[in-house]
């Protein structure tokens, strides 16, 4: 389980990009982040996802909106129907395209303002994703620039889910300075990929051309956390996810997320999830028969 910078580039004449991906095995748990917001609708899955600090179970036409460098994932834990593939319909554009709206045109008014809530993740309401799901599904046969239409028409009606839900509550990641940009890039694509098997402050400083100290201030200042408190929830979010899909002991996950003492890794799941492991499992979790 790989995670990643993913790096995202639209089609030739396209000025956003958009994948219809399609697994037969699972949705793999894989902590990424981009600079990029990223809509995702998801089509015949049972699961969870990770978005930011905030957990939640997933179903058949879950619909989310991701705001850029927030870190997010998936991890299903069956399909729906077995005989078709898990489906994820995802669309990626920058923040600058979605500047270009809110500022070109005041009728989109109330697209760029929920853009701005999206920095914390949106969930949107059975109804709502459901209107816009033939909409969504649609756009991924039509040529460009009707694809285009097809998104600004989604948005709209997205904007106007009165009951959308605000998903992460501390990791919302202010827009970095041009100067910073790549500095926490190259920082967040090492800790998502080394977090399980040990981080080092010196290694990020290294990495961010920057001071321990000032590597402090940048991942404080960008991402409304420490970066002991950030690895913690990197950890328990691939651990939450291991205790819905797999059978695994609690000891056997604790180490794959590179906990060394089961009882730290207890008490630190406890504290963010508010219930132990074993718990969380049992909730999360249908018996097995």
């Amino acid at each position: 389980m790989k995670p990643f910078l993913e790096k995202v580039h639209p089609e030739p004449g396209a000025s956003w990009a958009m994948l219809n991906r399609r697994l037969d095995a699972e949705i793999p748990f894989q902590w990424h982040h981009h600079p990029e917001f990223e809509l995702t609708l998801t089509l015949n899955s049972r699961g969870q996802r990770f978005i930011g600090d905030h957990t939640a179970s997933f179903g058949d036409g879950d619909l989310v909106l991701v705001g850029p460098n927030l870190p997010h994932t998936w991890s299903s834990t069956d399909k729906i129907d077995p005989d078709r593939p898990h489906v994820a319909l995802v669309m990626w554009f920058s923040a600058q395209w979605a500047a270009t709206l809110g500022d070109a045109f005041v009728e989109l008014g109330h697209v760029a303002a929920m853009l701005e809530r999206a920095a914390a993740g949106l969930s949107f309401s059975p109804g709502c994703a459901g209107r816009v799901r033939p909409a969504i599904e649609d756009l991924f046969t039509r040529p460009p620039d009707e694809r285009l239409l097809r998104l600004i028409e989604v948005l709209s009606v997205l904007a106007r889910d009165e009951t959308s839900e605000t998903l992460a509550s501390r990791m919302v990641v202010a827009r970095p300075a041009d100067g910073d940009r790549a500095r926490i890039d190259r920082v967040l694509d090492h800790i998502h990929l080394n977090y399980a098997s040990g981080v080092a402050i010196g290694d990020l400083a290294d990495i961010a051309a920057l001071s321990p100290s000032g590597l402090h201030r940048l991942f404080r200042r960008h991402m409304r956390l420490s970066i002991s408190d950030y690895l913690i929830r990197m950890k328990i979010g691939e651990a939450c996810a291991m205790l819905t899909a797999t059978a695994k002991p609690v000891a056997h996950i604790a180490d794959a997320v590179g906990y060394n003492s089961l009882a730290n890794f207890n008490r630190q799941f406890k504290a963010l999830k508010g219930l132990t492991p074993r718990l969380y499992r049992q909730r999360f979790q249908p018996p097995r028969r």
